[in-house]
């Protein structure tokens, strides 16, 4: 396959980026002056609430708010030993780190203990809301929107919307639930969740899925932010290069069977018995599925090398470390693998397997489309791929799916180029001031249907 670009981004798009918030405000001004954003999710920015995409997005989705303007506040179970309420954007973000005494009894992240979490949540959180944040803001003439994430949190959407209707605020306060993927459904109490609040999801695929608990949710997008579109250092993707100079594969997620490892594995041994040399970087995680995808790459005759680094690596220790295991089929990341450095892997990649069976948005697709990057992604909820224009869409669980892309675009340089271009720019159309724009109006029909005045009189 052709090198990535090296070719900077125009100068207007820094531009275009400004007017387009500007949009964004006057979406805002017109008939969301008076609101608040709250959201609720377990999952937050702290490394130790940050478990995977619910981490990302609740971080990101509040900062774009925050920096548009508006009031947000996040509540997530975060690091017992950072500070219960932090300041950032100019006081336009709070961040509440709830149950910290629960983290520090379950120091190994946001979901050890998760069953006394998601109670103490439900139970402590709602009263707090209402007292410390909805009341104060009604007198002030503000509405207050409640954004929560994932089954964890409806024990807490309904003990709030049961508080506000005894506190006659439920006209002060409007609630939207998300679902990013399909887990804990069948504990949701869906009537009672569609009483006090509107139904969100990520993407038409998981629209489609909801129908078969009988509710019709409306589709707000994942984002990205626009730092994604900076461009990625030539001389460290010229660095990578050097060291893996034929075929260079990057995959990156949990090991899950649902993010299909063993099929990438299976892949990788075939085109080795193709006569190419190719390298997987790999970055998984600790799940009991990782031994069932060594086994793979040991049946498919792979070598795999463990690199173990100090999260603090540099780029230059990181490069130096690779360059000593670059005989191995696999290298495997196992060190926490900072967001600048995984542009670099995933714009200096021939392809980047995002070949998921089951991936309810697909996040990294487009992250790795903003880098400039080409991306294989699954056929489930990447709503934005566009198979030989922006992306490789993987149809089957058949390795050799992967294999025969593989190899006629590595014959196809012009093409390749083309479809790393068009990938940039389908991730522009995804940055999260677009996709606040969607928000707000499906905020606003939510709130016409419920009665719920958010602007001023």
């Amino acid at each position: 396959m052709s090198r990535p670009p090296r070719r900077s981004p125009r100068p207007a798009a820094r531009l275009h980026l400004h007017a387009q918030r500007s949009k964004i405000l006057d979406l805002r001004l017109m008939g969301l002056e008076r609101v608040q954003f709250a959201m609720l999710s377990l999952e937050g920015p702290d490394l130790y609430a940050s478990a995977g995409g619910l981490g990302v997005r609740a971080t990101e989705l509040c900062q774009c708010l925050a920096n548009l303007g508006f009031p947000t506040h996040l509540f997530f179970v975060g690091d017992p030993e950072l500070p219960a309420r932090e300041t950032r954007f100019q006081g336009n973000l709070v961040l509440h780190r709830w149950g910290q005494w629960l983290s520090a009894r379950h120091p190994r992240g946001v979901y050890d203990g998760e069953a006394e979490k998601v109670a103490d949540y439900a139970s402590s959180l709602p009263p707090w809301l209402v007292e410390n944040l909805v009341a104060p803001a009604a007198e002030k003439g503000l509405s207050t929107v409640f954004l929560a994430e994932e089954w964890q949190t409806v024990p807490a959407v309904l003990n709030l919307g049961r508080l506000l209707a005894e506190r006659g605020l439920e006209h002060h306060a409007l609630v939207l639930w998300n679902a990013n993927n399909l887990f804990g459904f069948d504990g949701v109490d869906w009537s009672g969740l569609q009483q006090v609040a509107g139904l969100t999801t990520v993407s038409r695929y998981m629209k489609h899925r909801m129908w078969l608990w009988g509710v019709n949710p409306m589709v707000v997008p994942n984002g990205i932010p626009d730092r994604w579109l900076a461009p990625v250092p030539e001389a460290q993707t010229r660095a990578l290069r050097e060291i893996f100079p034929d075929l260079l594969l990057t995959k990156v997620g949990r090991y899950d069977p649902d993010k299909r490892w063993v099929m990438a594995m299976q892949a990788l041994g075939e085109l080795k018995r193709r006569g190419l040399q190719p390298r997987l970087l790999a970055r998984g995680g600790s799940e009991p599925h990782r031994e069932a995808v060594r086994e793979e790459a040991r049946r498919q005759g792979l070598s795999w090398a463990e690199l173990r680094l100090s999260s603090r690596a540099s780029a230059l220790e990181v490069f130096d470390e690779m360059a000593r295991h670059a005989e191995a089929d696999v290298l495997e990341m196992c060190f926490y693998v900072h967001e600048d450095f995984m542009r670099v892997l995933y714009a200096g990649a021939d392809a980047v397997l995002a070949n998921s069976g089951n991936e309810p948005f697909g996040l990294v697709g487009l992250e790795v489309m903003a880098c400039g990057g080409l991306v294989f992604t699954g056929s489930t909820g990447e709503d934005y791929a566009r198979t030989f224009s922006n992306c490789v869409v993987v149809e089957t669980d058949d390795p050799r799916e992967i294999v025969e892309s593989t190899i006629s675009l590595r014959s196809a340089p012009a093409l390749v180029a083309e479809m790393r271009k068009h990938g940039r720019r389908t991730a522009s159309r995804y940055l999260w001031e677009r996709v606040a724009a969607d928000l707000f109006q499906k905020i606003k029909f939510v709130a016409a249907v419920r009665g719920i005045p958010l602007s001023a009189p």
